[in-house]
C-alpha cells in the first residue's frame, strides 16, 4: 500500500488481514492510476482540462452548474469542512439527502478535503442510520434540511460526539457557512489506495457490511464498464432513479458524466413520471434504473418523447425477459442488462447494447475475470452452472468484518449468485446462491418461476422463495402483487399459466396475495422478510 494521506487511520486500521484480500488485477492502460489520487479532484479538473468548464455539469428543473461552477462550490464547501467545522483527512462524514445538485457537490467537497463519503438512503429510520454512525464512528454528518427529523432522533445526540448540519435551504447551516469562501482549495493529497466511501450493503440478508472503496474505485468504475460498455461521449445526458448513496447511482449520476465531460439530468421528484418529464426536458440520453421502474415506466410511455434515449441500463434485480422484450416493443429500445454488487462497486457483466441477448446478464466487462465455482471451490469448465465468482481492479474489502472470509474465497469475489456459463463466455442468472429452492430433489431458481408469473397479465410483481415441506423437502410458494379480483380461479389459472410457460413441475404450490413487496431502499426484493412473514403467519 501507499503512504496514506490520511491523518486519522481508522479505516485504514480496519482494512481485512492481507490473506483476505481478493487478488486484484489492472491489466488495462487506463487502470494504471498515479500514486497521489484524489478522486473529486481527479474528475472535475479532469472535464475542465478537457474544455468542458462552461458545459452543464448538473441539470435540473430550477437551473444548471457548469463545471466551473461545480468544482468551484465543492471547494468552498471543503473549505468549510476542514476550516469551520475541523474535518481531519480521514474522518467518515455522514451525508442524508435525495439526490440533488447540493448532495453531489458536498460528495465532491468532502473527497476534496480528505473525508470518507458514508451517504446513506434518504429513506433510512433512526435505528438503521444509529446503525451506520456507529460502525463507521462518524463525528460529522450532513443532512438535507426537510429530512432531520431521524437524524435528531438518535439517542443521547449530545453526547455521541456527533455534529449534525443542514443543508439546502438559504438558511441551512451549510449555505450559511459558504457566505464568504472563495473559489479555490488545495485537495488533500490521498493516496490512490486511501478509503474514499463506506459502501454500506443494503441489508438483504441481516446486518448492513461496510464496504471500503479507494479513490482509484471510483475512477475503476468508470474506467471499467463505462468506457468500454457505454462508451459515452461528452454530448450525453445520464439520468436515473437510483440514489447516489447505492454505487449503482454513484456511477450513473455522479461518476460517469464527470469522467467523460457528460451532464446529469436530476428528476424533479421519485417516481416514473417525474422520470419521463426529465427525459423529454433535458433529452436524456442515457437511463438507468430498475427492472420494476422500467415496467413502471411501460405504461406511460406511449406518445412520450423519449427519442433521445440511446442507452437504458437495467441493474439491481434480475431482468425478466418478459420486461426487456415488453420495453423492446414499446420503445425499440433494447435493455442493457448488468450485475454488480457494492463490494465490487458497479457492474462487472454486461453486454454492449448492440450485443445484447434478451435472458443472458452478458459477458466479462473489460478489467474484470469471471468463473463459476462448485461447492468445494473447483473452477469449473463451461458449459456450466455454479457459484459466479469474480476478480478485477475492484474486491471486496468489509470494514472489520468476520463475513471478509465468505465473500472473498481463494482470491475470488463469490458474489452470493448461481450463473450459468455458456461455452460461448455467456452468463445467465439463475438465482441467488441462498434462493435456490430445492423440491423433490430439483433444483428450481425462484427467479425463473417469478419470470414466468410476470407475463401472466394480471400479475403486476411478485417474489418466489422456497417454503419447508415434509413430503417434498421444499415447495415453491409466491407472493404477488395483482391487478385482478384474488381468489381460487386466479390461484388455480396462474399456476396453470406457469405450467405451461416453464417446467409443470416449478410451478408454485403456494400463492399468496399481497399489497406490497418488501424491498430495500435500492428496490431489490428482501425475500428474507418474506420467510420471515411465513414463520411470523405460523406463530
Amino acid at each position: 500500500m501507499f503512504k496514506s494521506g490520511h491523518i486519522d487511520s481508522f479505516t485504514r486500521d480496519r482494512l481485512p488481514v492481507d490473506a483476505d484480500w481478493p487478488d486484484l488485477v489492472f491489466d488495462l492502460p487506463e487502470l494504471q492510476y498515479p500514486e497521489r489520487l484524489n478522486c473529486a479532484a481527479t474528475l472535475l479538473s479532469g472535464a475542465i482540462e478537457q474544455g468542458f468548464a462552461g458545459r452543464p455539469a448538473i441539470l435540473w428543473d430550477g437551473g444548471a452548474w457548469t463545471y466551473r461552477e461545480l468544482d468551484q462550490l465543492s471547494n468552498r464547501i471543503a473549505q468549510v469542512l476542514a476550516a469551520d467545522w475541523g474535518l481531519v483527512a480521514g474522518e467518515r462524514v455522514l451525508l442524508r439527502g435525495g439526490n440533488s445538485a447540493m448532495l453531489i457537490a458536498i460528495w465532491y467537497g468532502v473527497l476534496k478535503a480528505g473525508g470518507v463519503m458514508v451517504t446513506t438512503m434518504p429513506m433510512l429510520r433512526m435505528p438503521e442510520l444509529a446503525t451506520i454512525i456507529g460502525k463507521a464512528q462518524v463525528r460529522l454528518a450532513l443532512c438535507e434540511d426537510n429530512l432531520l427529523v431521524e437524524m435528531q432522533r438518535l439517542p443521547n445526540g449530545k453526547d455521541t460526539g456527533l455534529q449534525l448540519f443542514s443543508f439546502g435551504s438559504d438558511t441551512g447551516d451549510l449555505e450559511q457557512a459558504l457566505a464568504g469562501k472563495h473559489n479555490t482549495f488545495e485537495p488533500c493529497n490521498t493516496a490512490q489506495d486511501d478509503v474514499a466511501l463506506l459502501a454500506f450493503t443494503s441489508g438483504t440478508t441481516g446486518e448492513p457490511k461496510a464496504c471500503m472503496q479507494f479513490h482509484r474505485d471510483v475512477l475503476a468504475m468508470a474506467d471499467t464498464y463505462a468506457r468500454h460498455i457505454l462508451k459515452p461521449k461528452d454530448a450525453d445526458v445520464f439520468c436515473g432513479s437510483p440514489p447516489i448513496a447505492f454505487t449503482f447511482g454513484l456511477g450513473a449520476i455522479v461518476v460517469f458524466p464527470a469522467r467523460f465531460g457528460a451532464a446529469a439530468a436530476l428528476p424533479s421528484a421519485p417516481g416514473p413520471e417525474a422520470l419521463l418529464q426529465t427525459i423529454e426536458r433535458h433529452k436524456v440520453s442515457m437511463l438507468f434504473t430498475a427492472p420494476t421502474a422500467y415496467r413502471a415506466l411501460l405504461d406511460l410511455v406511449g406518445g412520450r418523447d423519449i427519442t433521445s434515449l440511446r442507452a437504458c441500463v437495467s441493474a439491481g434485480e434480475t431482468l425478466p425477459a418478459a420486461t426487456w422484450h415488453a420495453w423492446e416493443k414499446a420503445t425499440g429500445l433494447r435493455l442493457m442488462d448488468g450485475i454488480g454488487a457494492t463490494e465490487m462497486i458497479h457492474i462487472f457483466i454486461s453486454a454492449k447494447r448492440e450485443d445484447v441477448r434478451p435472458g443472458f446478464t452478458g459477458k466479462v466487462v473489460p478489467g474484470y475475470q469471471a468463473c463459476l465455482l462448485d461447492e468445494a471451490g473447483n473452477i469449473l469448465t463451461p458449459p456450466a452452472e455454479g457459484r459466479l465468482a469474480v476478480k478485477g481492479p475492484t474486491g471486496c474489502r468489509y470494514l472489520a468484518d468476520d463475513r471478509q472470509t465468505s465473500y472473498v474465497v481463494g482470491g475470488w469475489n463469490v458474489t452470493g449468485d448461481t450463473y450459468r456459463q455458456g461455452a460461448d463466455g455467456w452468463f445467465s442468472f439463475v438465482a441467488r446462491s441462498d434462493d435456490m429452492i430445492v423440491s423433490s430433489g430439483y433444483n428450481i431458481g425462484g427467479p425463473e418461476v417469478e419470470e414466468a408469473l410476470l407475463s401472466h397479465p394480471t400479475v403486476k410483481e411478485c417474489a418466489v422463495v422456497g417454503e419447508p415441506c415434509e413430503k417434498r423437502g421444499m415447495i415453491v410458494k409466491a407472493y404477488i402483487v395483482t391487478n385482478a379480483e384474488q381468489n381460487g380461479t386466479l390461484v388455480k389459472s396462474l399456476q396453470e399459466h406457469v405450467k405451461n410457460t416453464i417446467a409443470p413441475y416449478k410451478y408454485p404450490r403456494a400463492i399468496e396475495f399481497m399489497g406490497s413487496l418488501p424491498k430495500t431502499q435500492t428496490g431489490k426484493l428482501q425475500r428474507y422478510k418474506l420467510r420471515s412473514h411465513r414463520l411470523a403467519k405460523k406463530a
